[in-house]
């Protein structure tokens, strides 16, 4: 308590405290956050049974979760309520009502968690990045994830110590492979992110009738990037044309807040357009609300300092009491920061805002607090979830599945993996500064884990002799570590280098300047290389961290015998990597990235924010869907320990009433009438755009000698539906069918829905255009089914129009 009164002494003296040294934030990336946001406050639950609100509707479980709400909001003084605005609610110690941190993180496991020291509570479990998750294609996987995260969390908010609303998932998509966040991301495509957020969300909240934790997605939007070039993060004004904004940089909050009902949402550092995003009532209310429907009580929270950043670097407003009231005034509810509790008294002396829009917004936190059953005297279904329960969903294992279902082949020439020698049998050197890592594992956004298994340990539990030596580090030029690595290299029978980026280069607030490999790992891979060739010795590189990195030289290399991407792989990284090179699990997980050469972070700005090829900015194409180079490795690339064989389904199968079909060896070809399709009753789904147009099938045969999982991704084309410039391609499904047997066939079954072949025009408006499509199996397209759609073109959403600079083209 003595540290609670602390902190609420720091709100009287607040003007006192203003930031007034003014850091040139368009240029420094990390905000300076004040004590009072980033404190931990002491958690607990209001007292509905005998406390001072024992009495009030907010206890009364029969009123609905807003009146309740409302009826708590209206016993606040005006400085109550103002102390309550930022994300380190300090409570109101007259009426029992606890102080809440509205900031805890759940990204791949619990942040912000209050961790014991020793004994219950000393840990969470740390999944892979989602990044890694994303690659296994495993919707289920996702979901499962997110489920055991908020058991966890709900078990240490009984405990008091953590929240109760979690700022994750980070669905932006990841457009430049500079970003030092995409590892945070569901990858490049945003069908993916938007999946992804679905699964993600719905896994956190649970039962939407018995919230079990809220979700926040962020960061909406139009960010992705940190500090490139000196461009802070904080002050970047980006410029998104409508059609952009509609095709790539909101989708996955539509999905999010329509059909996840998500209960918050996060606004990013960003201006679009001119605005701030936490300023811009165009995308809080226009978008979020009138047209993503949002929940009605779903709150709006900003990234950290984001409200103060509208004053600076931003300079929309004159001082920071205006940024307070721009920012309430256009849908931020919650400001994490201290900018509202500091500066909301100065915005109502101006007259700028009303103690009424103040209240809303604390009205839809508690509403959501309530909804999770923050103030029931009766406990909820989660109230009895405990330290027992985190050791639990711990012991399922679910952070290796995620990791050895998303690590993917890139390269394995004479089937040189599985290593299948006997330990007994084969040395390894084990080189390179990922081979020993621990909390390198966890990528960014990590709480304190069970434990931390390196490959280093990995492979000497299960016994295999081991040369161990650094080598390098990732990102020096110093090459005295050379000799040792070379020498562990001659002491083995086989090279494994572990290497590539981490958080070093690639983090929060810190962009990558190069796609290239850093430091000299190249030079030392090169020479451990020159000699594997020499001895005959297999050389394995293991590529690690979630942006990709130039391995052209390795692809081409013959004496690099396999290449494997491992991203962060969490708390049993080690394991997964070891079970995957010694055949203990077969790999089938797929790029959600482009590999790009190195060249392409320089041949234009990575602040240009158009998605297709310009050639007056030097623009190639972002992404897949534009991109018009060649990559290294695409998109949707992975590679298989055994042989599949795919071949088309006799049972392909419309999900329309309004088609016809044929079938001529491995192309199928179906018709529809535009306005039949679009005319067509969906009552299971919301839109139009989620009804299924199609099941797209294949059969799928293990011809090789070793049971494995595949997976699939379905790829659009067409050259003719709509205006010109045509896609590269565009994934419209995916699946992962699990443990396929040797000579056994299954069923590959994907349902392509309308709006999966919808293309967005300048207004931004999705439009179902007459013309050929073809929707192709994987990279390699050996089952096509051509779609032909007759008639007229018809709008399948309608995007609003933004107004003044909002709408700038």
């Amino acid at each position: 308590m003595a540290a609670l009164l602390a902190l609420a002494a720091l709100l009287p003296s607040a003007l006192g405290q203003a930031n007034t040294s003014y850091v040139n934030y368009s240029i420094e990336a990390n905000p300076d956050l004040w004590p009072l946001c980033v404190a931990t406050l002491p958690l607990s639950f209001p007292n509905c049974s005998t406390g001072p609100l024992s009495s009030q509707l907010i206890c009364d479980q029969s009123a609905t979760p807003h009146e309740r709400a409302a009826n708590l909001i209206s016993l606040l003084t005006l400085e109550e309520l103002i102390a309550n605005t930022g994300n380190s609610g300090l409570g109101v110690p007259r009426l029992g009502l606890p102080p809440y941190q509205v900031w805890s993180e759940a990204l791949h496991g619990l942040d912000r968690a209050n961790f014991t020291d020793d004994g219950a509570y000393e840990w969470a479990t740390s999944f892979p990045q989602p990044i890694l998750t994303t690659a296994a294609l495993n919707r289920t996987l996702i979901h499962q994830i997110a489920s055991i995260i908020s058991t966890q969390g709900r078990a240490f908010n009984n405990a008091g110590r953590y929240g109760l609303d979690v700022y994750a998932p980070n669905i932006n998509a990841f457009r430049h492979p500079v970003w030092g966040r995409g590892q945070e991301t569901p990858g490049e495509d945003v069908t993916l992110a938007a999946a992804y957020a679905y699964e993600y969300i719905t896994g956190i909240q649970g039962d939407e009738s018995h919230l079990k934790l809220a979700a926040t997605a962020k960061h909406f939007a139009g960010y992705d990037l940190e500090n490139w070039h000196n461009h802070s993060r904080l002050g970047n004004d980006v410029t998104i044309s409508a059609q952009d904004l509609s095709e790539y940089y909101t989708p996955q909050f539509h999905v999010a807040a329509r059909d996840a009902h998500v209960h918050s949402v996060m606004c990013s550092y960003n201006a679009v357009n001119g605005v701030p995003t936490c300023a811009s009532s165009y995308l809080l209310q226009t978008l979020l609300r009138d047209t993503f429907s949002f929940v009605p009580d779903g709150y709006v929270s900003s990234d950290c300092d984001a409200v103060y950043n509208i004053y600076n670097p931003h300079a929309y407003a004159a001082s920071e009491a205006q940024a307070a009231a721009d920012a309430l005034r256009a849908g931020t509810d919650i400001d994490c920061g201290t900018t509202y509790q500091w500066h909301f008294n100065e915005s109502i002396a101006a007259g700028e805002i009303s103690r009424s829009e103040i209240e809303s917004g604390l009205i839809r936190l508690y509403t959501t607090l309530v909804q999770l059953g923050y103030f029931d005297p009766t406990p909820s279904p989660y109230r009895s979830l405990s330290w027992t329960d985190v050791r639990t969903t711990d012991a399922w294992n679910i952070s290796y599945e995620a990791a050895v279902q998303g690590i993917v082949l890139l390269k394995n020439t004479h089937a040189t993996l599985p290593l299948t020698t006997p330990p007994t049998n084969t040395s390894l050197a084990l080189i390179g500064p990922w081979a020993n890592a621990t909390t390198q594992l966890q990528g960014n956004y990590y709480g304190t884990a069970p434990y931390l298994i390196s490959p280093l340990t990995a492979f000497q539990s299960a016994g295999y002799p081991v040369h161990f030596a650094p080598g390098t580090a990732i990102a020096t030029t110093n090459t005295t570590g050379f000799p040792a690595a070379l020498a562990a290299a001659h002491a083995a029978d086989v090279i494994i280098y572990a290497g590539g980026i981490d958080n070093t280069i690639e983090a929060e607030a810190l962009d990558r300047e190069s796609l290239g490999w850093p430091g000299n790992q190249l030079t030392l891979i090169q020479e451990l290389a020159t000699y594997a060739g020499a001895a005959r010795k297999p050389l394995i590189v293991l590529q690690m961290g979630g942006g990709q990195v130039d391995s052209s030289a390795l692809k081409q290399n013959p004496n690099v015998s396999a290449l494997l991407w491992g991203g962060y792989p969490g708390q049993s990284g080690g394991a997964a990597l070891r079970d995957i090179l010694t055949g203990v699990r077969a790999p089938a997980g797929r790029l959600v990235t482009t590999q790009y050469p190195a060249e392409y972070a320089e041949s234009f700005s990575a602040l240009e924010m158009s998605l297709r090829p310009d050639r007056a900015t030097g623009n190639p194409g972002q992404t897949y869907k534009w991109y018009t180079g060649e990559a290294v490795y695409p998109f949707g690339y992975g590679l298989f320990y055994t042989s599949f064989e795919e071949s088309s389904s006799s049972s392909s199968s419309s999900s329309s009433s309004s088609s016809s079909s044929s079938s001529t060896n491995e192309t199928q070809t179906r018709r529809y009438h535009i306005p039949d399709i679009l005319a067509t009753p969906h009552p299971e789904t919301v839109s139009i755009t989620q009804k299924g147009l199609f099941n797209f099938t294949a059969h799928i045969t293990n011809t090789g000698s070793m049971a494995s999982d595949y997976t699939a991704m379905l790829f659009a084309t067409t050259r003719d539906a709509g205006p010109a410039p045509y896609p590269e391609k565009w994934l419209v499904g995916w699946d992962r069918l699990g443990g396929v047997e040797v000579g056994e066939t299954r069923e590959l079954r994907v349902e392509v829905p309308i709006g999966a072949l919808a293309r967005v025009d300048t207004n931004g408006d999705w439009v179902v255009y007459p013309g050929r499509y073809e929707v192709g199996l994987n990279l390699e397209r050996r089952v096509v089914v051509e779609v032909v759609l007759e008639g007229g073109e018809g709008v399948v959403l309608r995007w609003p129009v933004a107004e003044g600079a909002e709408g700038a083209e």
